[in-house]
């Protein structure tokens, strides 16, 4: 009820879903189920893994698009960045631009690479540049990563969901995992991907409506601006340059590129789908179409961070910190109750929202791990010459079984307390040293398999003591202003004596974000760098080390690596600059070797289009290649 410009928030009674909730999720499952159902019996007649695990390698860019973009947009994603944005400010927008960097990255370098080779798990890479020991030591990291996220990715929300509406806990995780592993395991890659469109489509859905009932309630966007920006939640240009800020501009752009080019440049996941497109151009367009893709889900939920912000800001009522719910992840769930319980079958809406996250990650993550099992393991181990439907039968058993694998951790995680902001940490601990040692590879030719080896367990090794360390301590230089909780009413929800309330006057909200660096000292204060960073320097100590370790052990001769394996970088991204200067910084990789100085330009052209990757055929088409 809105009086005199504020809204009063009545926290006496807990909204529960009704029927027609329940029933708006369940089409949700059936719907993905159905999908898995139709392709097993579609397709029952392949038997091959490039069927089951790559699609054919036929699928169109705008589905692989949709469901490269559905992996972004987690369950994690959807409940965490609205809260971001409500404990600190709207800084994190900055991803959507970061995104143009990670596109340059994994479009250009990584997937070009990785297609050309025509591999099916982007450790076999690794097995041709390292050798077999770093490949399974990358292996081994990529699937304990991808079991710990998925399984926290199908807990967490689950969990914030029961603590907030009483949806049953276990009764959600099993639901969603049993079906996510059912139509991944019989429709395999077809599935997965046109599943992921459909649930992406929800996303979207459930986001738009969160915002549009929440700011019709407000009195319209530029009321919620005004709420926001008077209490200081509207920050878009801090250039502090300091690494210890927790999102800057310079930690966000940066950082933020190097941290989601771990997901869209190496991460088999991604990677995967991306091979499944018919041709080289069409990977890199789905690459592409992400870009506006993510600065819309961003941009999307950073206004619903916004109008939740608004809502509870004019209410005088912090449900964090008055106590109705116990930590910020929670928050997205208590909002959507609030306004939309009214209307049933919204929050189902909402619900199926969330959860679609958890199931186009999860689906990505079983397809991917199947994968790698398959190709990095069972080949090797003298499976070489296993035929297509046992390799075929074998993924499917790997997905099930991987599927129940992630049941177990999600009932370990209920022991551990995992929160949301720890996932992401964990994402890229992990994540950063498996990027940095592709980068190592793809563009320096002079690194050898010691190099890989050590640089990958430094890297991995100082990132899980820094990011580990920073969890332990709990350290943080980030303090933002309170919001008030006298606006919130007493009532016998609150299991505890209420918190003092805050004072009724308005605090002082001129400068939204500060930082207290000094509040650290010794050893604590490495754990307060950004978690954004985590990426950027588990990619720096891998090269680094990396390379010192090839000098000392002799390093790689550029003339013996096969040039699939290195990108051609200055003849992808500084395609205009004469032959003459592009090949000495080939540094001796034979790429364009064989090219002759005299005869025609198109002559030339034709010569280095075919020893380059297909998609630079179309530039160099341009390029005179005079000496």
């Amino acid at each position: 009820m809105k009086e005199s410009g504020k809204y009063s928030y009545n926290t006496g009674s807990v909204p529960t879903f009704h029927a027609a909730d329940y029933t708006v999720f369940a089409c949700t499952l059936a719907i993905s189920a159905f999908i898995g159902i139709f392709y097993a019996i579609k397709d029952r007649k392949k038997q091959t893994t490039d069927d089951y695990l790559l699609a054919g390698r036929s699928m169109h860019p705008i589905p692989v698009a949709m469901s490269l973009l559905s992996s972004f947009i987690s369950a994690i994603t959807i409940l965490g960045t609205p809260a971001e944005v409500y404990v600190y400010s709207t800084m994190y927008w900055w991803i959507s631009v970061a995104m143009v960097i990670t596109a340059l990255g994994a479009g250009q370098i990584f997937i070009p690479i990785f297609y050309k080779l025509g591999i099916t798990s982007v450790f076999q890479y690794i097995d041709k540049r390292f050798g077999r020991p770093t490949r399974v030591l990358a292996s081994i990291i990529y699937l304990l990563r991808m079991v710990l996220y998925m399984a926290i990715v199908l807990y967490a929300p689950s969990l914030a969901l029961n603590a907030v509406t009483g949806l049953h806990l276990w009764g959600s995780v099993i639901a969603v995992g049993a079906v996510c592993t059912l139509y991944t395991a019989i429709g395999g890659m077809k599935a997965v991907l046109w599943a992921d469109t459909v649930q992406m489509v929800i996303v979207f859905s459930g986001l738009i409506t969160l915002v549009a009932v929440g700011s019709n309630l407000l009195g319209g966007m530029g009321e919620v601006w005004r709420i926001a920006n008077s209490h200081g939640r509207i920050v878009l240009l801090e250039f502090d340059p300091d690494p210890r800020m927790r999102h800057s501009v310079w930690t966000v752009l940066f950082g933020g590129s190097v941290h989601w080019c771990c997901v869209f440049g190496t991460n088999q996941a991604q990677v995967q789908r991306a091979m499944s497109v018919k041709s080289l151009t069409g990977a890199k367009c789905s690459i592409w179409l992400n870009v506006p893709g993510m600065a819309f889900i961003i941009t999307l939920s950073v206004i619903a961070g916004l109008v939740m912000f608004s809502f509870y800001a004019s209410a005088r009522c912090d449900p964090v910190q008055f106590g109705i719910i116990s930590k910020p992840d929670q928050l997205v769930p208590l909002y959507m109750m609030d306004i939309l319980n009214q209307y049933h079958g919204l929050p189902g809406l909402m619900l199926s929202c969330i959860f679609s996250g958890s199931l186009s990650t999860i689906s990505s993550g079983l397809d991917a791990v199947a994968a790698v099992i398959l190709e990095d393991f069972v080949r090797p181990m003298r499976c070489k010459a296993i035929t297509p439907a046992r390799a075929t039968f074998l993924s499917k058993v790997f997905v099930i079984l991987f599927g129940l694998l992630c049941l177990t951790f999600a009932f370990l995680a209920s022991f551990l307390g995992t929160s949301l902001q720890l996932t992401g940490a964990l994402f890229g601990i992990m994540g950063g040293p498996l990027l940095g040692l592709f980068c190592l590879g793809m563009l320096f030719p002079w690194a050898n398999k010691w190099g890989g080896f050590v640089g990958l367990a430094t890297s991995l090794s100082l990132l899980l003591w820094s990011g580990l360390g920073q969890a332990i301590t709990r350290t943080s230089v980030v303090i933002t202003p309170p919001l008030e909780t006298v606006g919130c009413n007493w009532t016998a929800i609150n299991k505890k004596t209420p918190i003092p309330l805050l004072p009724t006057t308005t605090p002082d909200f001129a400068h939204p974000v500060t930082s207290n660096y000094d509040k650290y000292d010794g050893i604590n204060r490495l754990y307060t760098v950004s978690y954004m960073w985590y990426s950027a320097i588990a990619v720096l100590t891998c090269v680094v080390i990396g390379l010192l370790v090839s000098i000392v052990t002799s390093i790689q001769d550029p003339k013996e690596l096969d040039p699939k394996l290195v990108c051609p970088f200055f003849d992808v991204f500084c395609p205009y600059l004469p032959e003459r200067l592009r090949r000495p910084l080939r540094f001796g990789v034979r790429h364009g070797e064989g090219i002759q100085e005299e005869g025609t330009p198109e002559k030339r052209h034709q010569q280095l289009a075919s020893l380059l990757l297909d998609d630079d055929i179309a530039a160099l088409r341009l390029i005179d290649f005079r000496a």
